[in-house]
């Protein structure tokens, strides 16, 4: 099916100065980025981790070495290898070593359980993965999904002493008291003897894979995105390029983990664009990060609603040096204005909103970051990147600015398709345009704004209701700390809407001041006719994310009544991920075992 009607690019009339509208993309794998930056800057620090630091020179060589191990373990071009770190400094050298063979990374999750870690390296037939040692648990040893070569990796030596101690004590609690390892595992640093930093680079195209990156979205049925060298790249330059092409002068927080595309490409992949400076950490908690901020004067932070928001909190509390942040933008989900404007406040950076899925690699649309921004909206399309707004029925009828309907896409970082599942691929690539599944308005100057999930639309008594508009003035109660509103089946009215508050500590939530707040600031059909009152916080997903379809799902009898009991806290989402809400810092592990996750809290895609 065709899309119809005229379009235009309204958005290329309000890029900032020195943003063409067009880019010319090198015709090289992504790995060029890394001999680029190494070749240009070579003494440039490329990282840093807890007070240590490697020059691109050393990043380079590192790649290097890892691309000959693999090939002399045998890896050939095109076959996959597995990643089960977090935000740690043997991420990127063996990213970029696996491509330098030829090979395809699979970044893995490490809040996923065993049986989801074997299922995936058995569907992408990894015969190699590299995982940190207090992972191993989750790696199967023996039958289908187990790897033939095991690289394990440490990172208690870059920690500080009492984190040190933790790290080893949860080394000893999940590899026993001898810490050896399984009989397939290597050790990272007798690994890397086995390459060398001359190894030559596979000769690869810009069409050949690059990543398989699981995504789950918020659908309950995983797939795994196809991303090519071409797609991962195009996404660095037309970043690089709409950050002001400031080569070797910024330095960028990655908090975001590398294990999601968010993390992967504003957080490494652009900032190797940039030659710039990747503060790596693996575990998000503010008043840490914001020490870390401190020390190392980030001018660059990519990060999602819910960091932003908790580190509103830890600065109301006390006072840090953060005034060095230039940019920040902000991905995963809707960015309340009140949470962008005090962070702004604090920090006198230029906050924007991004947008972006897993399937575009992901970024596809950003705010200026001239000054002018539009609160409220994801900015507009990146460089040679097409965005229409479609009927959400058919998907073939273009809408005039203002109408709500599927946000389509189409550029040079749109994926090849879903592994190994053709019939997805069908669905959300047709006729050179991405199906997103987002519902969105465009205003007449190219500005976008994500009205909600289209699979989370309610539909009551005919009418279309977007949960995130209602969580939106809900949040605005002063009883609310978080909330989800989602929709649950109704025989009159088709369905209804509910919703899960989650009070503000302290607080004793007063429903009849809730009811009345909604009645005054609220339309009719959108005032939730069911209310659950959680003392748990929301489930996410590993950016953060509310899981709509989970609450969904565990709404159980008439009323709702076992809720609160029903719905676990998300734990891990806090752990090990971001992408935008409010101070959603689910439980923490207590050894830095889990900071083997990752990242912040918060949603966008």
């Amino acid at each position: 099916m065709v899309v119809t009607g005229e379009r235009d690019r309204p958005w290329l009339a309000h890029y900032p100065a020195g943003v063409p509208a067009t880019l010319e993309y090198p015709s090289r794998p992504v790995y060029w980025l890394l001999e680029e930056a190494a070749a240009r800057l070579p003494d440039r620090a490329a990282m840093r981790f807890f007070g240590h630091e490697w020059s691109y020179r050393e990043l380079l060589a590192l790649a290097r070495r890892v691309s000959g191990a693999l090939r002399r373990r045998g890896l050939q071009r095109g076959e996959r290898v597995g990643l089960l770190l977090p935000n740690c400094p043997e991420y990127l050298p063996s990213l970029f070593g696996i491509w330098m063979a030829g090979g395809v990374a699979v970044p893995l999750n490490p809040l996923m359980v065993a049986e989801e870690v074997a299922s995936l390296q058995e569907s992408t037939q990894c015969r190699i993965l590299i995982c940190l040692d207090l992972l191993l648990p989750l790696v199967r040893n023996v039958g289908p999904g187990a790897p033939d070569v095991l690289v394990a990796t440490r990172i208690d030596a870059y920690l500080p002493w009492w984190d040190r101690q933790l790290y080893r004590m949860a080394r000893v609690q999940r590899l026993g008291l001898s810490g050896s390892l399984p009989a397939n595992a290597i050790e990272w640093e007798n690994f890397l003897t086995e390459g060398s930093e001359t190894s030559e680079p596979e000769a690869v195209e810009g069409e050949d894979l690059a990543n398989i990156l699981p995504t789950g979205g918020t659908t309950g049925h995983p797939k795994a995105v196809m991303l090519t060298h071409r797609n991962l790249l195009s996404n660095a330059w037309q970043l690089y390029h709409w950050t002001g092409r400031r080569t070797g002068e910024d330095v960028i927080l990655a908090c975001l983990p590398f294990f999601h595309s968010y993390g992967l490409m504003c957080c490494g992949l652009s900032a190797v664009a940039m030659n710039g400076t990747i503060v790596l950490h693996h575990r998000f908690r503010a008043d840490k990060v914001l020490r870390l901020i401190e020390q190392e004067r980030p001018t660059i932070i990519p990060a999602v609603p819910a960091m932003l928001t908790a580190f509103n909190k830890e600065l109301r509390r006390r006072k840090y040096n953060v005034a060095g942040v230039r940019s920040v933008i902000s991905g995963g989900a809707a960015l309340p204005q009140a949470v962008a404007e005090e962070f702004a406040r604090h920090t006198g950076a230029t906050v924007v909103e991004g947008y972006g899925l897993s399937e575009a690699s992901p970024v596809t649309h950003a705010g200026p970051l001239d000054g002018s921004a539009r609160p409220g909206t994801i900015g507009l399309p990146l460089p040679d990147t097409d965005a229409i707004i479609v009927d959400a029925e058919t998907g073939t009828r273009l809408l005039p600015p203002g109408e709500v309907g599927e946000l389509l896409i189409r550029g040079p970082q749109v994926m090849r398709g879903y592994w190994n599942n053709p019939e997805a691929t069908a669905a959300a690539l047709r006729d050179g345009w991405l199906y997103t599944g987002d519902l969105a308005t465009q205003d007449a100057d190219g500005f976008f704004r994500i009205v909600d999930r289209k699979k989370d639309l309610i539909i009551t008594s005919g009418v279309n209701v977007y949960p995130g508009d209602v969580e939106a003035v809900l949040r605005r109660f002063e009883q609310v700390e978080d909330v989800a509103v989602f929709g649950v089946p109704d025989p009159d009215r088709g369905e209804l809407v509910a919703a899960v508050v989650v009070p503000r500590p302290g607080i004793s939530f007063n429903r009849r001041a809730f009811d009345a707040f909604a009645r005054q600031h609220l339309e009719v059909h959108k005032r939730p006719r069911k209310v659950e009152v959680s003392q748990l916080p929301l489930p996410r997903n590993a950016l953060g994310k509310v899981l709509r379809r989970l609450l969904r799902e565990k709404f159980s009898g008439e009323d709702g009544e076992e809720m609160a009991e029903s719905v676990p806290a998300s734990a891990e989402a806090g752990a090990s991920a971001p992408s935008a809400g409010t101070d959603h810092t689910p439980a923490r592990a207590s050894t830095p075992s889990d900071a083997a996750a990752s990242a912040p809290p918060s949603p966008n895609r």
